[in-house]
């Protein structure tokens, strides 16, 4: 039966015999013969990668543009197929009228009620001076049937007249408070009839939008690195029809142990050769620097160990060199990244003499 302890040691002794042998790795390819300050690791050319793809689901309906060919930023790449979306833009734009319509019918509404309540205003001031000549009539006839002057008839008259004109001011205040709400009805109407005028509206603006989202365009200059779809090919939403390579950002990744990534700085002056153009150095700068080893034991324990971590370093080629020489960027090309660790050190006299500018 095997020690439990030498169970938990087999782990750690894979992962430093792993560590030291990528370090023997890197080592062992390392150009010979660099002077103090400088270092270097083997790397390939790599670049943003960009998915040109649906926004919604459809059909590819065309594309304009071959693998291999150089864009422009805005430059029309493909098609989608927008007749369904057309179709819902005609129904859109169809409610957007009949929400128009709507509106103007609710505000004619509202001028009719207006009016109505007017009326009704003016038919109780002429019904309250009805009952105040009632009223004043009424206790004329008092006065006179208090004296014989008239009949009781005639004073049953007068207050049957008076009730009446006092009936009918409370029933044109009535006719008020119901043309009063009649108008606020209306009003309501026409807040509905403008919510559903927004509402076509945005719909309108919506099904606009993705009829223009139809139309893939390219965010940046770059290079078509091959189609995922063909024409007539129906995508999910998000489905990609094209794939680009951003070649304003284009870079070399590589690795260096733990006493040389220690050393380097983010700007520091770097060098790329490649390996299909052994004759020219590129000029580039150090943009990314690991904190993170890449190459770690589980437990590290020895100082030993802690020389054999590996930390992923990127450098960079100038985006004014990359539009020169743009036609000449091949992200996978395989090559050699030098770094300068000390600002002050020379280049090598075996580095190519020729650098780009």
């Amino acid at each position: 039966m095997t020690n439990p302890i030498v169970k938990r040691l087999i782990p750690i002794v894979v992962a430093g015999v792993a560590a030291i042998a990528a370090y023997l790795a890197w080592h062992n390819f390392q150009p010979q013969g660099l002077p103090p300050g400088i270092t270097a690791g083997n790397g390939r050319i790599e670049a943003v990668d960009i998915d040109i793809a649906a926004k919604t689901a459809g059909r590819v309906r065309e594309i304009l543009v071959d693998e291999g060919d150089f864009i422009r930023a805005g430059q029309v790449l493909a098609r989608m197929d927008t007749e369904v979306l057309e179709a819902q833009r005609a129904e859109a734009g169809a409610q957007l009228q009949r929400a128009q319509i709507g509106i103007e019918t609710a505000r004619s509404q509202v001028r009719q009620r207006e009016a109505e309540q007017r009326a009704a205003e003016a038919t109780v001031a002429q019904r309250k001076a009805e009952r105040a000549v009632a009223q004043k009539r009424l206790a004329r006839s008092r006065e006179l049937a208090a004296k014989k002057s008239i009949s009781e008839q005639e004073l049953d008259d007068h207050r049957a007249q008076f009730e009446a004109a006092r009936a009918a001011v409370a029933a044109s205040e009535a006719r008020v408070a119901a043309a009063e709400a009649a108008l606020g009805s209306a009003r309501s109407q026409v807040i509905a009839a403008q919510a559903a005028e927004e509402a076509a509206r945005a719909i309108l603006q919506r099904i606009q939008a993705d009829i223009d989202d139809s139309v893939l365009k390219s965010p940046r200059d770059g290079r078509v690195q091959y189609r995922v779809a063909q024409p007539g090919e129906v995508l999910s939403p998000g489905g990609a029809v094209l794939n680009l390579v951003d070649l304003s950002d284009v870079y070399m990744t590589f690795f260096l142990p733990t006493a040389q990534a220690g050393r380097l700085s983010l700007g520091a002056e770097a060098r790329i050769v490649l390996d299909t153009a052994p004759d020219v150095a590129i000029p580039a700068t150090v943009s990314f620097l690991s904190d993170i080893a890449q190459f770690t034991p589980k437990t590290v324990e020895t100082a030993e160990q802690r020389q054999g971590l590996m930390f992923r370093v990127r450098v960079r080629i100038a985006r004014d060199l990359l539009k020169k020489y743009s036609e000449y960027v091949k992200p996978g090309l395989p090559g050699v990244a030098y770094v300068k660790l000390n600002p002050a050190a020379q280049w090598p006299e075996t580095l190519p003499q020729r650098v780009l500018e």
